[in-house]
């Protein structure tokens, strides 16, 4: 056997146990959940949480959808079908890898290249994919706001978490763009950024100094410039991924909303709109597979100034994040070790 096929051979396998071991924490963290959603199916609606497969469901396809639309910007025709499984694999690795969405980026990148698209485009889509989502979140903010002071539960504190968040977003996405729109300014960040990381490796392996090659990600940054051009070169096109983005949170927050509809809870909506920002924005940080406790906690803090009792709030969020990493997770295994074991994911 040729040394580069055994060489392949034995990162699929180390590949393919650290994640077997990743999937397995993220079962031993959230077993507490787990067992809790079991004993409270005995309380809720089942044939209402069957709901929660068509909800979510659109959400794929909303996110195969933008992904599609951008890539026809930047002249690719990738298949609806292969994307809406890339978008299963990426819920998989992003929920096992604590990462903050950074593995679902390089995990998006080897497998585009499977499709003849460079990493610096693959970059680009996946950053325009979370810049769009925060921007469409905007909106969302703002209905669920409007709907709070409807129903009189907008509190001060709830008016103040909403604003700050909307704010955060806003100058996210303007330091983003004010970064990449300049070629010297992306290379000049990310070779620094890179240069730092190179610095932290190299003191827990002395003997590689440059780890991650400088002109290599310099090369990608500069496609990536160059590609983010093409698009800002053409605004109108921005206007179907937008409205995909828009409608991948619609389907979240109501996949949420199901489960309380399943607790004979019909709750303010906007309640839930602000709650799954804020829990969602901090589940980025969380050090746990998939955001375990920190997201709860949230969810449920955030839905109390809301007047939603906690009693009521934690079994739904609880109950909400096993059945959804249920759906998620086994067919995102599926197509990802299929993918992994096809080569449809080239080594790194």
């Amino acid at each position: 056997m040729p040394e580069e096929k055994r060489r392949q051979q034995r990162w699929k396998l180390i590949l393919t146990i650290v994640t077997l071991v990743a999937l397995a924490a993220v079962v031993y963290f959230a077993r507490e959940q787990i067992l809790e959603t079991i004993s409270n199916l005995s309380r809720v609606n089942r044939y209402a949480l069957l709901l929660m497969i068509p909800a979510q469901m659109l959400n794929y396809h909303a996110y195969a959808r933008m992904y599609q639309a951008l890539f026809a910007v930047l002249a690719h025709k990738i298949r609806y079908g292969y994307l809406v499984r890339v978008v299963l694999e990426l819920n998989f690795v992003n929920n096992v890898f604590p990462s903050g969405g950074v593995s679902g980026f390089s995990y998006f990148g080897l497998r585009m290249k499977a499709e003849g698209v460079s990493y610096g485009k693959a970059t680009l889509v996946q950053m325009m994919r979370f810049i769009l989502l925060f921007v469409s979140f905007q909106v969302l903010l703002f209905i669920g706001l409007i709907l709070l002071v409807i129903g009189g539960q907008a509190s001060q504190f709830v008016i103040l978490i909403a604003s700050s968040l909307a704010t955060l977003l806003l100058v996210g996405t303007i330091a983003a763009a004010f970064i990449i729109g300049s070629k010297r300014r992306i290379n000049g960040f990310f070779t620094y950024l890179t240069r730092l990381v190179n610095k932290l490796i190299h003191v827990l392996r002395p003997k590689h100094p440059e780890t991650i090659n400088v002109d290599r990600v310099e090369r990608v940054f500069t496609d990536l410039h160059e590609n983010y051009m093409v698009l800002k070169k053409n605004p109108g096109f921005l206007k179907k991924p937008l409205f995909y983005g828009l409608l991948a949170n619609l389907a979240e927050v109501l996949t949420i909303y199901v489960v309380y509809i399943a607790f004979g809870e019909w709750v303010n909506p906007g309640a839930v709109i602000i709650a799954y920002a804020v829990a969602n924005f901090a589940g980025l940080v969380s050090v746990l597979p998939g955001g375990v406790g920190i997201y709860e906690a949230l969810m449920t803090a955030i839905m109390a100034s809301a007047g939603v009792p906690a009693g009521v709030s934690l079994p739904v969020t609880i109950m909400y994040r096993v059945l959804n990493m249920g759906m998620q997770l086994p067919p995102g295994y599926y197509y990802y070790h299929r993918a992994l074991h096809s080569n449809e994911v080239p080594k790194p």
